[in-house]
Order: C-alpha cells, then sequence, then structure tokens
C-alpha cells in the first residue's frame, strides 16, 4: 500500500522535518510513504486526481488551494497544522502543529483500511459516529462505544480512538467511535448533550444491524474518561436507553474538582466547564466522577503509570472512593504513557481487553 501525502503551496513548514514525521507513522503502520509538493493549486489539484491508497492533504494558505478542501479524492484526509475551522462535509484535521501529520497518516491509512459506515446522530456537522462491524456479523455483536479525549478541546477528534475502533471490530464488538462538539467552541451543556445522544443512537443503529445492546462498553480515553464515567451513571438510572454493561476509563480524568486546582492541563477543566467548582457548581455536580460515586455500573480504571503523576494520583484515588461507595470497579494499573493505554498493539491494551471479554463472558 502506498500513502501519499501532498503539500500545497505556500505551506510553512520544513520539509524535510514532515518526511521524517510522515516515514516513521508509515514504518509504524507497516506502509510506504511519498511525500510530493504541489507549487500551484492546479498541480495540487492534478495531484489529488492520481492516488488510489490513502491520501493526506496539507493544503496550506492560499484560498484557491483551500477551496479545494474536501474535493476528490474521496477518500483523502485533509490536514491544517493551524487551528483552522472544521470544513463541512470533509475529513478535516487541524490545528495540532507538526506532529499533527502522524495522526493524519493513521487517520488515513486506519480509514482506507477498515472503513467504516458514518452515521450522523444530530443535526450539526460535529455529531456523527462512525461504525465499524466484525465480520462476519450474522450474530448480534456486543457494541464498544468510544469517545475520544484531548481535554474537551476541538483540535482532538474521535481519529485518536481510529486504531481501537479497528482492532474492537476485529475482535468481535460492533465499535461505535463518537465525534461530539467540544466545550471549546460549543459550551459545555451541548458536549455533554451530545454524548447522551451517541449513545442512544445505539437504539436506532440497532433496528436494522446485528447488535446486542445488552452488552454495551463505553470506553473513554483521558477527557472521554470522565465523559464515559458519568454518561455510564446517567444512564443507570434512567429507564428506556442502552444499558452500560461496563464503564472503561483509559487514563481518565476523574477527579474535575481538584484537577481544577492543581491547574491540569494549564486550565483545560474551568475552561471546559465554563468555571470553577465554585462559580459553576452544578456542572462540577453533574460531572466530576468523584462527585458521581456510586455511579451504579461496574468500572474499569486503566492506567500506565508513566502518564502525569496526577492522573496516576487521581484513578489510585477514584478506586478507592468508588469501592467504598460500592461500586464494582478494578484498577488495572500497568506500564505505559498515556497513548499506550489506545495503542492497539501495547500490552496494558491486551490486558483491558481480556479484562472487559472476561466480564462480558466472552
Amino acid at each position: 500500500m502506498l500513502l501519499t501525502v501532498v503539500i500545497g503551496p505556500g505551506l510553512v513548514a520544513d520539509t524535510a522535518l514532515l518526511t521524517s514525521l510522515v516515514a516513521g507513522a508509515c514504518a509504524e503502520l507497516d506502509v510506504t510513504g511519498e511525500v510530493v509538493a504541489a507549487a500551484s493549486t492546479d498541480e495540487l489539484r492534478s495531484r489529488l486526481a492520481a492516488p488510489e491508497g490513502p491520501v493526506v492533504v496539507l493544503p496550506g494558505p492560499t484560498p484557491p488551494a483551500r477551496a479545494l478542501i474536501g474535493a476528490q479524492p474521496p477518500h483523502a484526509v485533509w490536514y491544517d497544522l493551524t487551528v483552522e475551522p472544521p470544513v463541512p462535509g470533509a475529513v478535516h484535521l487541524a490545528g495540532r502543529g507538526a506532529w499533527g501529520v502522524v495522526w493524519a497518516v493513521r487517520h488515513a491509512v486506519h480509514r482506507f483500511r477498515a472503513p467504516a459506515t458514518r452515521v450522523a446522530y444530530g443535526s450539526h456537522p460535529e455529531q456523527w459516529g462512525d461504525l465499524r462491524l466484525p465480520v462476519p456479523h450474522d450474530t448480534p455483536a456486543p457494541v464498544a462505544v468510544l469517545l475520544h479525549g484531548g481535554f474537551w478541546r476541538s483540535v482532538w477528534g474521535a481519529d485518536l480512538m481510529d486504531a481501537l475502533a479497528v482492532d474492537l471490530a476485529d475482535r468481535g464488538y460492533a465499535s461505535w467511535n463518537v465525534e461530539y462538539r467540544r466545550p471549546d467552541r460549543h459550551g459545555w451543556d451541548a458536549t455533554t448533550r451530545d454524548v447522551e445522544a451517541g449513545l442512544a443512537a445505539l437504539r436506532d443503529l440497532a433496528a436494522d444491524r446485528p447488535l446486542d445492546l445488552g452488552r454495551v462498553v463505553v470506553l473513554g480515553h483521558s477527557a472521554g474518561g470522565q465523559l464515559a464515567l458519568r454518561a455510564a451513571a446517567d444512564l443507570a438510572g434512567r429507564a428506556g436507553g442502552p444499558r452500560v454493561a461496563l464503564a472503561v476509563s483509559l487514563a481518565g480524568v476523574l477527579d474535575l474538582t481538584e484537577g481544577e486546582r492543581r491547574h491540569l492541563g494549564d486550565g483545560a477543566i474551568s475552561a471546559a466547564l465554563g468555571g470553577s467548582p465554585a462559580t459553576a457548581p452544578r456542572r462540577y455536580a453533574e460531572s466530576d466522577p468523584m462527585l458521581r460515586l456510586p455511579v451504579g455500573v461496574p468500572t474499569l480504571l486503566v492506567q500506565g503509570t508513566a502518564d502525569s503523576p496526577d492522573l496516576v494520583d487521581a484513578n489510585r484515588r477514584y478506586a478507592v472512593a468508588a469501592a467504598e461507595a460500592g461500586d464494582a470497579v478494578r484498577h488495572l494499573e500497568q506500564p505505559g504513557d498515556h497513548f499506550a493505554v489506545i495503542d492497539s498493539g501495547a500490552d496494558i491494551w491486551q490486558d483491558t481487553m481480556a479484562a472487559v471479554d472476561a466480564h462480558l463472558g466472552r
């Protein structure tokens, strides 16, 4: 498989550096990669007409080139190094700097190798999920709902969970990788409503697909761990929605009150919730995992020991508090950094899935 990265005219970046980043990502994914530069919009358009494999396009700053975002080929991933608003109708990542080209390459390869069905669960362009079904899928499959992290900031998206989504489908799960509106652009309440709506959409998805809604696992990474535990707690006390059989926090942000005091993520918690525990008490009461105990749903906490000490600390304290509150909780702490827990090849992920499978009796 040949992956092509096309650099548009006027891009402000060192081409040699981008080429080395692309080479590293391609080696990780076992694909061949090439980086080509287009000196004009016409050349960029011509380059896009040729590739048959996965494509990443860095359009650059010129308006004529940017007008092509979302154009052919339909499987292209468009990436802006700078912070830019999402382009409706395009697979568009932005704002992660030079390192973000690695994530764009990963996203392009995963989408090409294991295509997903993108399903809207609302009218906003960011209200969608990628559904991947196991093969064969003639019997009802357990469902794994994925909630990405990124400190609730819009530069990070559902592509962070691509590798897990593909791995879960290979393991016999239906993976539902949910995108949601982030609070930096839309406010905290929009974020929590979207997570709720993304889970509720499982009922419609199951209407014509073999999904076992009695075996729903919600897995959230980092900030998504907080969203996963809140969603599980909300659904535990509500009739009529999908039943969460297991909530899995992967390096989750599990103590918002103390995390805000410690200025975790350069103030990410107060920025997301719109204030401190003193100025936004309702939101902390509804969303802080520590304040929602007991969740009432079996919980698996997964944490790498080489992660932020504050996250290691919060996960250890949450495990103790959850057990004392009466929740069925397991704390899996093993070597690994913040991203090892979403690396489908990492030992900590293999052990995570062994625990999930055992809980579901698989």
